[in-house]
């Protein structure tokens, strides 16, 4: 079995050797088909399963290893994770190698101040984490020029789909707003434990279509696996106006403490 981690770098997965760290050769794997990462922060994390089902069900659409063999390296990857310290592991698939690069975590931030130009998606794969990742690099890097942190990426008719980085939540009244599940969204990991609580606490959820106009003075949150929510407290370049993160404190706090789950001792 191999034995937890304790520094940043990138193993490649065998059946028979387990997990190996390789050099910077290992990236010639080619293409990136599938990725999928979250925060570890003291041995703790989130939906840990929800991101396995989604690595796995990835890896079957692109005609990757067969499942017994993903999950025997889910097995080797978990036990690799370092139980100390603050990690943003990404589990990632490509045509040559299956393999885990460990990461340290950013830091993470409280609120996010949002590019108010929405910028046409280009995705060729929305649904699924990983081949689209450097070309939303570099849809947030034009964010960063513009004076802000991210950009949201919209749809021909200017609806909002979600940001480079994360998804998008708002606020109207007492009601949880998300894009509708048929627009080309990534199915969000942490979105979903998000949208439980609120079932759990009786809190009404509605898919809508908003313009970035239409969110003006609403509650906003930019929701992740890495940051958790993040409510916009600035839109840059743009009339919208961000609303006050009233909600925010308390459920972040959530997210943050009771959402944190024990990694499994395998």
């Amino acid at each position: 079995m191999t034995r937890p981690a304790v520094a940043e770098g990138l193993l490649a997965w065998s059946p028979r050797a387990g997990l190996r760290p390789v050099g910077n050769a290992g990236d010639a794997g080619g293409p990136l088909l599938v990725a999928d990462s979250w925060l570890v922060r003291d041995g703790r994390v989130r939906g840990l399963g929800r991101h396995r089902e989604r690595f796995l069900r990835s890896c079957g659409e692109c005609g990757g290893p067969p499942s017994y063999r993903l999950r025997e390296f889910w097995r080797d990857m978990t036990a690799a994770l370092p139980r100390t310290g603050g990690w943003f592991p990404r589990v990632e698939l490509t045509p040559r190698h299956v393999r885990l690069r460990l990461r340290h975590a950013p830091p993470l931030g409280a609120g996010i101040e949002v590019w108010a130009v929405g910028r046409p998606d280009p995705r060729t794969v929305p649904r699924r984490k990983g081949p689209d990742l450097d070309i939303l690099a570099g849809v947030r890097g034009r964010a960063v020029e513009a004076g802000a942190q991210e950009a949201v990426l919209v749809g021909p008719s200017g609806v909002v789909l979600e940001a480079a980085t994360a998804s998008v939540l708002w606020w109207e009244g007492d009601t949880l707003c998300l894009p509708p599940p048929r627009l080309p969204l990534l199915p969000g990991v942490t979105v979903a434990l998000v949208r439980e609580r609120a079932t759990r606490c009786g809190i009404r959820v509605a898919h809508r279509e908003r313009t970035l106009a239409q969110l003006d003075g609403h509650e906003v949150w930019l929701v992740n696996a890495l940051h958790g929510i993040r409510p916009v407290t600035r839109w840059v370049g743009g009339p919208t106006g961000a609303g006050p993160a009233v909600r925010a404190p308390e459920w972040r706090k959530w997210l943050d403490g009771e959402a944190m789950r024990p990694l499994p001792e395998v």
